[in-house]
Protein backbone atom coordinates (compact mmCIF):
# COMPACT_ATOMS: atom_id res chain seq x y z
CA UNK A 1 0.00 0.00 0.00
CA UNK A 2 1.47 3.38 -1.04
CA UNK A 3 -0.08 7.02 -1.40
CA UNK A 4 0.87 8.54 -5.00
CA UNK A 5 4.14 11.37 -5.51
CA UNK A 6 1.78 14.41 -4.68
CA UNK A 7 0.64 13.06 -1.60
CA UNK A 8 2.45 14.00 1.66
CA UNK A 9 3.18 11.09 3.77
CA UNK A 10 5.77 13.30 6.44
CA UNK A 11 6.16 13.98 10.29
CA UNK A 12 5.62 16.89 12.66
CA UNK A 13 7.59 18.86 15.49
CA UNK A 14 6.57 21.89 17.55
CA UNK A 15 9.52 24.67 18.17
CA UNK A 16 9.60 24.75 21.80
CA UNK A 17 9.29 20.41 22.10
CA UNK A 18 12.57 20.20 19.81
CA UNK A 19 14.53 23.15 19.42
CA UNK A 20 15.63 24.50 23.25
CA UNK A 21 16.69 27.42 24.53
CA UNK A 22 13.30 29.11 23.95
CA UNK A 23 13.91 31.88 26.68
CA UNK A 24 11.77 34.41 25.47
CA UNK A 25 8.93 32.31 25.98
CA UNK A 26 5.62 31.98 28.34
CA UNK A 27 6.40 28.17 28.65
CA UNK A 28 10.12 29.16 29.54
CA UNK A 29 9.30 31.02 32.24
CA UNK A 30 6.51 28.59 33.46
CA UNK A 31 8.64 25.90 33.54
CA UNK A 32 11.09 27.49 35.47
CA UNK A 33 8.58 29.10 38.45
CA UNK A 34 9.15 27.54 41.84
CA UNK A 35 5.62 26.62 41.49
CA UNK A 36 5.62 25.22 38.37
CA UNK A 37 3.10 22.82 36.63
CA UNK A 38 6.60 20.91 34.72
CA UNK A 39 7.69 17.77 35.50
CA UNK A 40 10.88 19.35 34.23
CA UNK A 41 12.14 22.15 32.40
CA UNK A 42 12.26 21.98 28.34
CA UNK A 43 15.96 23.17 28.46
CA UNK A 44 18.14 22.58 25.44
CA UNK A 45 15.48 20.07 24.30
CA UNK A 46 16.61 18.02 21.16
CA UNK A 47 18.59 20.90 20.01
CA UNK A 48 16.72 20.77 16.60
CA UNK A 49 17.69 24.28 16.49
CA UNK A 50 21.22 23.12 15.91
CA UNK A 51 20.89 19.97 14.18
CA UNK A 52 17.91 20.74 11.49
CA UNK A 53 19.61 19.65 8.75
CA UNK A 54 20.64 16.56 10.55
CA UNK A 55 16.91 15.74 10.98
CA UNK A 56 15.52 16.82 7.53
CA UNK A 57 18.21 14.39 6.03
CA UNK A 58 17.09 11.34 8.06
CA UNK A 59 13.74 11.73 7.30
CA UNK A 60 14.40 12.35 3.26
CA UNK A 61 16.61 9.45 3.70
CA UNK A 62 13.66 7.11 4.89
CA UNK A 63 11.73 8.20 2.29
CA UNK A 64 9.27 10.83 3.59
CA UNK A 65 8.33 14.07 1.45
CA UNK A 66 6.81 16.62 3.95
CA UNK A 67 7.80 18.18 7.19
CA UNK A 68 5.37 19.91 9.15
CA UNK A 69 7.40 22.26 11.96
CA UNK A 70 6.40 25.91 13.86
CA UNK A 71 8.23 29.02 13.81
CA UNK A 72 8.56 30.18 17.61
CA UNK A 73 6.90 33.78 17.75
CA UNK A 74 8.98 34.44 21.04
CA UNK A 75 12.45 34.24 19.20
CA UNK A 76 10.86 35.94 16.22
CA UNK A 77 9.73 39.26 18.49
CA UNK A 78 11.38 38.55 21.75
CA UNK A 79 10.29 42.17 23.09
CA UNK A 80 7.00 43.56 21.76
CA UNK A 81 7.39 45.14 18.30
CA UNK A 82 11.20 44.22 18.07
CA UNK A 83 11.84 41.90 15.63
CA UNK A 84 15.23 39.41 15.05
CA UNK A 85 16.50 39.36 11.32
CA UNK A 86 18.56 36.51 12.79
CA UNK A 87 15.85 34.52 14.07
CA UNK A 88 13.83 35.26 10.55
CA UNK A 89 16.86 33.63 8.83
CA UNK A 90 17.10 30.58 10.80
CA UNK A 91 14.28 29.84 9.73
CA UNK A 92 14.61 30.79 5.75
CA UNK A 93 17.48 28.01 6.66
CA UNK A 94 15.57 25.62 8.02
CA UNK A 95 13.45 25.82 4.81
CA UNK A 96 15.90 25.89 2.73
CA UNK A 97 17.23 22.44 4.20
CA UNK A 98 13.77 21.04 3.53
CA UNK A 99 13.89 22.11 -0.30
CA UNK A 100 17.09 20.85 -0.95
CA UNK A 101 15.93 17.62 0.44
CA UNK A 102 13.12 17.19 -1.61
CA UNK A 103 11.03 17.66 1.30
CA UNK A 104 7.85 19.91 1.25
CA UNK A 105 7.72 22.34 4.02
CA UNK A 106 4.38 23.21 6.11
CA UNK A 107 5.29 25.67 8.71
CA UNK A 108 2.57 26.62 11.90
CA UNK A 109 2.89 30.17 12.91
CA UNK A 110 1.71 29.23 16.68
CA UNK A 111 1.96 25.55 18.11
CA UNK A 112 1.44 26.61 21.67
CA UNK A 113 3.89 28.82 23.19
CA UNK A 114 3.58 32.83 23.06
CA UNK A 115 6.01 35.67 23.62
CA UNK A 116 6.43 36.40 27.26
CA UNK A 117 5.36 40.18 26.86
CA UNK A 118 2.05 39.07 24.93
CA UNK A 119 1.07 37.24 28.22
CA UNK A 120 2.17 40.24 30.37
CA UNK A 121 -0.46 42.36 28.24
CA UNK A 122 -3.37 39.80 28.65
CA UNK A 123 -2.14 37.11 26.22
CA UNK A 124 -4.79 34.58 24.99
CA UNK A 125 -7.99 36.56 26.18
CA UNK A 126 -7.25 39.96 25.29
CA UNK A 127 -8.88 41.92 22.51
CA UNK A 128 -5.49 43.12 21.52
CA UNK A 129 -4.08 39.85 20.66
CA UNK A 130 -5.70 39.20 17.10
CA UNK A 131 -3.79 42.47 15.73
CA UNK A 132 -0.18 41.35 17.42
CA UNK A 133 -0.72 37.86 16.04
CA UNK A 134 -1.21 39.31 12.41
CA UNK A 135 1.40 42.01 13.02
CA UNK A 136 4.16 38.86 13.76
CA UNK A 137 2.23 36.99 10.79
CA UNK A 138 3.28 39.93 8.47
CA UNK A 139 6.45 40.06 9.49
CA UNK A 140 7.23 36.45 8.54
CA UNK A 141 5.77 36.09 5.44
CA UNK A 142 6.52 39.00 3.98
CA UNK A 143 9.94 36.94 4.34
CA UNK A 144 9.43 34.36 3.67
CA UNK A 145 6.28 33.60 1.90
CA UNK A 146 7.49 33.13 -1.28
CA UNK A 147 9.11 29.79 -0.12
CA UNK A 148 5.91 28.48 1.04
CA UNK A 149 3.37 26.76 -0.16
CA UNK A 150 1.06 26.00 2.94
CA UNK A 151 0.89 27.58 6.30
CA UNK A 152 -0.53 26.55 9.58
CA UNK A 153 -1.98 29.85 11.79
CA UNK A 154 -2.58 27.97 14.49
CA UNK A 155 -2.06 25.07 16.03
CA UNK A 156 -5.20 22.99 17.69
CA UNK A 157 -6.97 26.12 18.22
CA UNK A 158 -9.78 24.34 20.30
CA UNK A 159 -7.04 23.41 22.93
CA UNK A 160 -7.89 25.77 25.40
CA UNK A 161 -11.91 24.90 25.26
CA UNK A 162 -10.81 21.33 25.58
CA UNK A 163 -9.01 22.17 28.88
CA UNK A 164 -11.51 23.95 30.25
CA UNK A 165 -13.96 21.38 29.96
CA UNK A 166 -11.49 19.04 31.80
CA UNK A 167 -10.66 21.53 34.31
CA UNK A 168 -14.26 21.89 35.42
CA UNK A 169 -14.99 18.05 35.37
CA UNK A 170 -11.77 17.79 37.60
CA UNK A 171 -13.08 19.95 40.45
CA UNK A 172 -16.23 18.94 40.03
CA UNK A 173 -14.80 15.41 40.83
CA UNK A 174 -12.81 16.55 43.15
CA UNK A 175 -15.56 18.12 45.38
CA UNK A 176 -17.45 15.11 45.19
CA UNK A 177 -14.63 12.98 46.58
CA UNK A 178 -14.26 15.36 49.18
CA UNK A 179 -17.65 15.74 50.50
CA UNK A 180 -18.16 11.86 50.40
CA UNK A 181 -15.16 12.09 52.66
CA UNK A 182 -16.52 14.73 54.47
CA UNK A 183 -19.82 12.30 55.00
CA UNK A 184 -17.60 9.61 56.24
CA UNK A 185 -16.04 11.76 59.07
CA UNK A 186 -12.73 12.25 56.98
CA UNK A 187 -13.10 15.65 55.33
CA UNK A 188 -9.89 17.32 54.09
CA UNK A 189 -9.20 20.50 55.63
CA UNK A 190 -8.70 23.17 53.50
CA UNK A 191 -5.07 24.16 52.31
CA UNK A 192 -3.51 20.02 53.26
CA UNK A 193 -1.33 19.27 50.93
CA UNK A 194 0.42 16.34 52.58
CA UNK A 195 0.15 12.81 50.53
CA UNK A 196 -2.80 11.20 51.61
CA UNK A 197 -4.86 14.50 51.48
CA UNK A 198 -4.12 14.73 47.54
CA UNK A 199 -4.49 10.82 47.10
CA UNK A 200 -8.04 11.43 49.10
CA UNK A 201 -8.86 14.22 46.63
CA UNK A 202 -7.81 12.48 43.12
CA UNK A 203 -10.60 12.56 40.25
CA UNK A 204 -11.25 9.21 39.29
CA UNK A 205 -9.51 8.44 36.02
CA UNK A 206 -11.96 6.64 34.39
CA UNK A 207 -14.09 9.93 33.93
CA UNK A 208 -11.54 12.13 32.92
CA UNK A 209 -11.50 13.69 29.67
CA UNK A 210 -8.80 12.94 27.21
CA UNK A 211 -7.10 16.03 26.36
CA UNK A 212 -3.89 15.39 23.09
CA UNK A 213 -1.57 17.00 24.60
CA UNK A 214 0.86 16.69 28.16
CA UNK A 215 -1.48 18.14 30.65
CA UNK A 216 0.00 17.74 34.56
CA UNK A 217 -3.60 18.92 35.88
CA UNK A 218 -3.25 17.83 39.11
CA UNK A 219 -0.16 19.59 39.40
CA UNK A 220 -2.16 22.68 37.88
CA UNK A 221 -4.66 22.62 40.28
CA UNK A 222 -2.76 22.15 43.52
CA UNK A 223 -0.37 24.97 42.57
CA UNK A 224 -3.04 27.66 41.47
CA UNK A 225 -3.04 29.70 44.70
CA UNK A 226 0.81 29.39 45.32
CA UNK A 227 2.06 30.04 42.18
CA UNK A 228 -0.53 33.45 41.67
CA UNK A 229 2.08 36.39 43.26
CA UNK A 230 4.89 34.18 41.40
CA UNK A 231 3.04 34.76 38.29
CA UNK A 232 2.62 38.68 39.15
CA UNK A 233 6.19 38.64 39.67
CA UNK A 234 7.15 37.15 35.85
CA UNK A 235 4.53 38.51 34.01
CA UNK A 236 2.76 41.37 35.82
CA UNK A 237 -0.71 39.20 36.10
CA UNK A 238 -1.59 36.98 38.28
CA UNK A 239 -3.45 34.51 35.90
CA UNK A 240 -1.51 33.84 32.65
CA UNK A 241 -4.33 33.19 30.15
CA UNK A 242 -1.53 31.20 27.25
CA UNK A 243 -2.58 29.85 24.72
CA UNK A 244 -2.99 26.35 26.73
CA UNK A 245 -4.78 28.32 29.80
CA UNK A 246 -8.28 26.88 30.45
CA UNK A 247 -10.43 29.64 27.86
CA UNK A 248 -13.50 31.14 27.84
CA UNK A 249 -15.89 31.48 25.33
CA UNK A 250 -14.57 35.12 24.73
CA UNK A 251 -11.12 34.00 24.45
CA UNK A 252 -12.15 31.13 21.80
CA UNK A 253 -13.73 34.04 19.55
CA UNK A 254 -10.40 35.54 19.76
CA UNK A 255 -8.20 32.76 19.21
CA UNK A 256 -10.65 32.63 15.79
CA UNK A 257 -9.92 36.46 15.12
CA UNK A 258 -6.38 35.80 15.83
CA UNK A 259 -7.20 33.16 12.78
CA UNK A 260 -8.93 35.14 10.38
CA UNK A 261 -6.68 38.17 11.17
CA UNK A 262 -3.71 35.98 10.33
CA UNK A 263 -5.28 34.57 6.73
CA UNK A 264 -6.06 37.97 5.39
CA UNK A 265 -2.60 39.29 5.77
CA UNK A 266 -1.40 35.44 4.15
CA UNK A 267 -3.85 36.27 1.54
CA UNK A 268 -2.78 40.07 0.91
CA UNK A 269 1.05 39.22 0.99
CA UNK A 270 1.28 35.88 -0.32
CA UNK A 271 -2.37 34.57 -1.95
CA UNK A 272 -0.46 31.55 -3.56
CA UNK A 273 -0.02 30.10 -0.16
CA UNK A 274 -2.79 27.54 0.86
CA UNK A 275 -3.70 28.79 4.68
CA UNK A 276 -5.64 26.56 7.36
CA UNK A 277 -5.51 25.59 11.08
CA UNK A 278 -5.43 22.75 12.88
CA UNK A 279 -8.14 21.62 15.20
CA UNK A 280 -7.79 18.30 18.09
CA UNK A 281 -10.23 16.18 16.91
CA UNK A 282 -11.35 12.40 18.83
CA UNK A 283 -13.56 10.21 17.18
CA UNK A 284 -16.51 10.95 19.73
CA UNK A 285 -18.83 7.51 20.15
CA UNK A 286 -21.86 7.61 21.42
CA UNK A 287 -23.55 4.44 23.15
CA UNK A 288 -26.99 4.61 24.19
CA UNK A 289 -28.33 7.11 26.23
CA UNK A 290 -24.78 9.44 25.68
CA UNK A 291 -25.94 10.35 22.69
CA UNK A 292 -26.99 14.22 23.23
CA UNK A 293 -23.66 14.69 25.64
CA UNK A 294 -21.75 13.17 22.25
CA UNK A 295 -23.10 15.60 19.99
CA UNK A 296 -22.60 18.75 22.32
CA UNK A 297 -18.93 17.73 22.90
CA UNK A 298 -18.60 17.17 18.54
CA UNK A 299 -20.27 20.87 18.64
CA UNK A 300 -17.54 21.97 20.97
CA UNK A 301 -15.10 20.60 19.83
CA UNK A 302 -15.80 21.04 15.64
CA UNK A 303 -18.61 22.56 14.37
CA UNK A 304 -18.89 25.37 16.23
CA UNK A 305 -15.92 26.82 14.12
CA UNK A 306 -17.15 26.16 10.95
CA UNK A 307 -18.00 29.63 10.39
CA UNK A 308 -14.56 30.83 11.16
CA UNK A 309 -12.84 28.43 8.73
CA UNK A 310 -15.50 27.96 5.92
CA UNK A 311 -12.85 30.58 3.73
CA UNK A 312 -9.69 28.36 4.53
CA UNK A 313 -7.93 26.50 1.99
CA UNK A 314 -7.41 23.28 3.94
CA UNK A 315 -7.98 21.55 7.65
CA UNK A 316 -5.57 20.33 9.56
CA UNK A 317 -7.10 17.18 10.93
CA UNK A 318 -5.16 15.97 14.72
CA UNK A 319 -6.08 12.66 16.12
CA UNK A 320 -4.85 10.10 18.45
CA UNK A 321 -7.54 8.31 20.17
CA UNK A 322 -11.41 7.97 20.65
CA UNK A 323 -13.92 8.95 23.27
CA UNK A 324 -16.67 7.30 24.59
CA UNK A 325 -19.69 8.54 25.86
CA UNK A 326 -22.77 7.21 27.74
CA UNK A 327 -25.89 8.36 29.79
CA UNK A 328 -23.47 8.71 33.00
CA UNK A 329 -20.49 10.73 30.50
CA UNK A 330 -16.86 9.86 29.28
CA UNK A 331 -16.30 6.48 29.81
CA UNK A 332 -12.61 4.76 30.68
CA UNK A 333 -10.92 2.89 27.78
CA UNK A 334 -12.91 -0.62 27.63
CA UNK A 335 -11.00 -3.13 30.15
CA UNK A 336 -8.29 -4.85 29.23
CA UNK A 337 -8.08 -2.34 26.55
CA UNK A 338 -3.99 -1.20 25.07
CA UNK A 339 -3.18 1.74 26.95
CA UNK A 340 -0.22 4.59 25.57
CA UNK A 341 1.98 6.05 28.02
CA UNK A 342 -0.31 8.90 27.89
CA UNK A 343 -2.83 6.96 29.25
CA UNK A 344 -5.00 6.66 25.93
CA UNK A 345 -6.92 4.16 23.86
CA UNK A 346 -4.50 2.38 21.55
CA UNK A 347 -7.16 3.18 18.89
CA UNK A 348 -5.31 4.28 15.31
CA UNK A 349 -8.79 3.37 13.90
CA UNK A 350 -10.20 6.71 15.48
CA UNK A 351 -8.07 8.59 12.57
CA UNK A 352 -10.42 7.38 9.36
CA UNK A 353 -13.50 8.08 11.61
CA UNK A 354 -12.64 11.51 12.39
CA UNK A 355 -12.10 11.91 8.34
CA UNK A 356 -15.52 10.90 7.22
CA UNK A 357 -17.07 12.94 10.16
CA UNK A 358 -15.30 15.90 9.20
CA UNK A 359 -15.60 16.15 5.86
CA UNK A 360 -19.45 15.84 6.16
CA UNK A 361 -19.48 19.80 7.26
CA UNK A 362 -15.89 20.64 5.69
CA UNK A 363 -16.00 19.89 2.26
CA UNK A 364 -12.62 21.28 1.23
CA UNK A 365 -8.85 19.66 1.46
CA UNK A 366 -8.07 18.04 4.83
CA UNK A 367 -4.66 17.23 5.76
CA UNK A 368 -3.85 14.96 8.85
CA UNK A 369 -1.04 17.49 10.56
CA UNK A 370 -0.90 15.19 13.50
CA UNK A 371 -1.28 11.33 14.74
CA UNK A 372 0.76 8.91 16.32
CA UNK A 373 1.65 7.28 19.58
CA UNK A 374 3.58 7.57 22.41
CA UNK A 375 5.18 3.65 23.42
CA UNK A 376 8.23 2.79 24.25
CA UNK A 377 7.91 -0.57 21.52
CA UNK A 378 8.19 0.69 18.81
CA UNK A 379 6.32 -2.72 17.22
CA UNK A 380 3.31 -0.96 18.42
CA UNK A 381 4.06 2.49 16.63
CA UNK A 382 4.32 0.34 13.36
CA UNK A 383 1.50 -1.25 14.38
CA UNK A 384 -0.55 2.15 14.98
CA UNK A 385 0.71 3.48 11.77
CA UNK A 386 -0.27 0.53 9.50
CA UNK A 387 -3.56 0.70 11.08
CA UNK A 388 -4.24 4.25 10.75
CA UNK A 389 -3.04 4.63 6.95
CA UNK A 390 -5.07 2.04 6.24
CA UNK A 391 -7.94 4.10 7.46
CA UNK A 392 -6.41 7.24 5.57
CA UNK A 393 -6.22 4.81 2.38
CA UNK A 394 -9.80 3.92 2.58
CA UNK A 395 -11.30 7.21 2.83
CA UNK A 396 -9.47 8.45 -0.21
CA UNK A 397 -10.47 5.24 -2.06
CA UNK A 398 -14.20 6.85 -0.87
CA UNK A 399 -13.36 10.11 -2.45
CA UNK A 400 -12.42 12.45 0.45
CA UNK A 401 -10.04 15.17 -0.15
CA UNK A 402 -7.27 13.79 1.93
CA UNK A 403 -4.16 15.48 0.74
CA UNK A 404 -1.39 14.53 3.52
CA UNK A 405 -0.66 12.55 6.94
CA UNK A 406 2.19 13.83 9.25
CA UNK A 407 3.17 11.27 11.90
CA UNK A 408 3.32 13.15 15.25
CA UNK A 409 6.19 13.20 16.43
CA UNK A 410 10.01 13.24 14.52
CA UNK A 411 11.47 12.99 17.14
CA UNK A 412 10.91 12.02 20.99
CA UNK A 413 11.14 15.07 22.76
CA UNK A 414 9.55 17.52 25.44
CA UNK A 415 6.00 16.62 25.89
CA UNK A 416 4.98 19.76 27.44
CA UNK A 417 4.33 19.46 31.51
CA UNK A 418 5.11 16.04 31.15
CA UNK A 419 8.36 16.67 30.59
CA UNK A 420 10.85 13.92 28.44
CA UNK A 421 8.84 10.81 30.31
CA UNK A 422 6.66 10.33 26.61
CA UNK A 423 8.26 8.72 23.44
CA UNK A 424 6.15 9.89 20.50
CA UNK A 425 9.02 10.07 18.00
CA UNK A 426 9.84 8.20 14.71
CA UNK A 427 13.70 9.16 16.05
CA UNK A 428 15.12 8.33 19.48
CA UNK A 429 17.70 10.70 21.37
CA UNK A 430 20.07 10.38 23.38
CA UNK A 431 19.52 14.17 25.16
CA UNK A 432 23.05 13.80 26.85
CA UNK A 433 25.25 13.72 23.81
CA UNK A 434 21.96 14.49 20.93
CA UNK A 435 22.81 11.11 19.15
CA UNK A 436 20.22 10.75 16.83
CA UNK A 437 18.67 6.70 16.67
CA UNK A 438 16.16 6.19 13.79
CA UNK A 439 13.83 3.63 14.82
CA UNK A 440 12.11 1.54 12.55
CA UNK A 441 8.84 3.24 12.16
CA UNK A 442 10.53 5.93 10.35
CA UNK A 443 11.42 4.05 8.04
CA UNK A 444 8.29 1.99 7.66
CA UNK A 445 6.36 5.12 7.31
CA UNK A 446 8.86 6.42 4.59
CA UNK A 447 7.91 3.19 2.19
CA UNK A 448 4.49 4.64 2.06
CA UNK A 449 5.46 7.44 -0.16
CA UNK A 450 5.46 6.22 -3.99
CA UNK A 451 8.23 7.93 -4.80
CA UNK A 452 10.35 6.49 -1.52
CA UNK A 453 12.27 4.07 -3.41
CA UNK A 454 13.42 6.29 -6.25
CA UNK A 455 15.59 8.05 -3.11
Amino acid sequence: MTFDKDFFVGAATAAHQVEGGNIHSDYWAQEHMVHTDFLEPSGNAVDHYHRYEEDIRLMAQAGLNAYRFSMEWARIEPQEGQFDEAEISHYRDVIRACRENGIEPMVTLLHFTSPRWLISKGGWESDETPGYFARYTRYVIERLGNDLRYVCTINEANMGIQVAAIAKRYMQQMMAKMQAAGAQGGQVPAGKSDGAAQDRQQPDKAKDTTVQMGLNLEKMMANQKAAEAERMELFGVPKTETFTSPRTPHGDEIVMEAHKAARAVIREVAPHIRVGLTLSLHDIQALPGGEERAAKEWDDEFLHYLPAIEDDDFLGVQNYTRTRIDASGTLPAPEGAELTQMDYEFYPEALANVIRRVAKDFRKDLLVTENGIATADDTRRVAFIQTALSGVKSCLEEGLAVKGYFYWSLLDNFEWQKGYSMTFGLVAVDRTTQTRHPKDSLNYLGRFHECAGER
